[in-house]
């Protein structure tokens, strides 16, 4: 009965949030529905508020500095023009003759800086829309063509990106957020030449059968008030606080934190260990420094600075809370009778290789909740512990397990019911019908196939 309860819980959780139910009222309602199941009615609400609410609270607590800088400093590149800028260089550069390739490099460039993938998104579209139209390529390949710059290598493979999926494993493993980059770089070389391969494959397809743009009416003529009013600024000073994002984290990762001697700060704080922490310390020093110079060497061009700090700070707090929801939604599910018996399924998945037990793990996590961060989190809140037992025991690289985890966890996150979907379905003015499968195929089909790369080479040579 225990895992009845769970299974309905997780298909409700699933169909609700695909029919656009906000998971911050989904998340108690189906932990509630599960513990109501479960035949455990009398503990509801000492489960709501201690295991709930305390593991929701215990995400915000570890990881909001970094979603509310991540927000920050996307909102600040969109409003001070640098995002555009970026745009128009590499449109400028690559032409209308690889449209795919264009937008996917766009997306790239400014999420692997650290600009939000839904920043991305609303900067990219009107861009992408125009060069798809000029070179009549069809519409409905534009979804794809921006989830695989933004929601796939940049996100979990490249060594170093600030995005929350690589920075979630940090405290868990005591890594950083350039764990094992020679397979980071292996893994994200695999997702965008395949991806990028198999877009232009679709294109010439449609070319052949002389497809062309095609008639549409949603979201073809708007232009947010952001862009009409953004300043604008040389493609060589918009890159700099790209560049800072990735060299500060770097020098702090490699140089800075490893040259000091952090005693010190165990002995006033009994909790802390700064070799969990100073990845995610590195991250958010070098957020904070890339924000503050936008702010400062653009002071002169900001038409409403108070307003975009405020939107952007205010803009981290639904993405957080979601993902928190989630989190408190797994650690009540891990508290019911009925989970062990998942979990010990899981974690016997392939008793000699614990990257695989891992990758299964976070893959149907991700793919429930329809959310890498959300996968990542319950899973390595309810499994963590024993993963890196399970690591240390067989001898693997607590790096290798993280950015297994990573890819994993950005693999099956894009179900059709998943928020980001739907995001980026509704900006581009287009349906799951027509867009959809091209958007599975590069966001979950080849970051399946990089997964199982890097577990292959990871078990054969180890970490790198």
């Amino acid at each position: 009965m225990g895992m009845l309860a769970i299974v309905v819980s997780l298909l409700l959780l699933m169909f609700f949030a695909y029919r656009g139910i906000s998971v911050l009222l989904l998340a108690p309602l189906m932990a509630s529905l599960a513990v109501l199941l479960s035949g455990d009615a009398a503990f509801l609400l000492p489960i709501y508020t201690d295991t709930f609410m305390k593991a929701l609270g215990n995400y915000v607590i570890q990881f909001f500095p970094l979603f509310l800088l991540g927000a920050l400093f996307g909102q600040l590149m969109a409003d001070s023009g640098a995002a555009q800028s970026i745009s128009n260089g590499i449109v400028k550069r690559l032409g209308t003759h690889h449209v795919v390739l264009t937008v996917v490099m766009a997306c790239a460039v400014l999420t692997y800086g650290g600009v939000s993938l839904f920043v991305v998104a609303f900067a990219i579209y009107p861009i992408s829309r125009e060069l798809f139209r000029q070179a009549d390529v069809p519409k409905r390949l534009i979804p794809a063509s921006i989830a695989l710059g933004s929601f796939t290598f940049t996100m979990t493979a490249l060594p170093g990106t600030p995005a929350i999926q690589n920075a979630i494993p940090i405290p868990y493993f005591g890594t950083n957020s350039f764990a094992a980059p020679g397979l980071g770089i292996i893994a994200g070389l695999i997702m965008l030449g395949l991806g990028t391969y198999y877009l232009q494959s679709r294109v010439k397809k449609a070319a052949t059968n002389s497809e062309g743009y095609g008639m549409h009416t949603e979201r073809e003529a708007e232009t947010t008030d952001t862009q009409k009013a953004a300043p604008t600024m040389s493609l060589g000073i918009a890159l700099i606080p790209l560049i800072m994002v990735i060299g500060l984290n770097a020098l702090f990762t490699y140089g800075v934190f490893p040259a000091m001697d952090l005693s010190f700060i165990s002995d006033a704080f009994e909790n802390v260990t700064p070799s969990r922490q100073t990845g995610l310390w590195a991250v958010l020093i070098a957020l904070l420094s890339a924000s503050a110079w936008l702010i400062i060497t653009r002071w002169r061009h900001w038409q409403n600075l108070k307003e975009t700090v405020n939107k952007g700070c205010i803009g981290s707090l639904l993405p957080i809370f979601n993902t928190a929801s989630e989190v408190g939604y797994g650690a009540v599910i891990a508290s019911l009778a009925g989970f062990a018996i998942i979990r010990d399924a899981v974690l016997n998945a392939s008793p000699g290789n614990p990257l695989i037990s891992e990758a299964i793990a976070m893959s149907v996590l991700a793919g429930i909740t329809g959310s890498s961060s959300g996968g990542l989190s319950i899973a390595l809140q309810t499994l963590g512990s024993e993963y890196l037992a399970m690591a240390e025991q067989a001898g693997i690289n607590p790096e290798l397990m993280h950015r297994v985890a990573t890819l994993a966890a950005g693999g099956m996150d894009t179900l059709p019911h998943s928020g980001a979907v739907i995001t980026l379905l509704a900006i581009c003015g287009l349906t799951h019908r027509q867009s959809y499968g091209h958007l599975a195929m590069v966001t979950i089909v080849l970051p399946i196939a990089a997964l199982i790369s890097v577990i292959t080479l990871g078990t054969l040579f180890g970490s790198f």
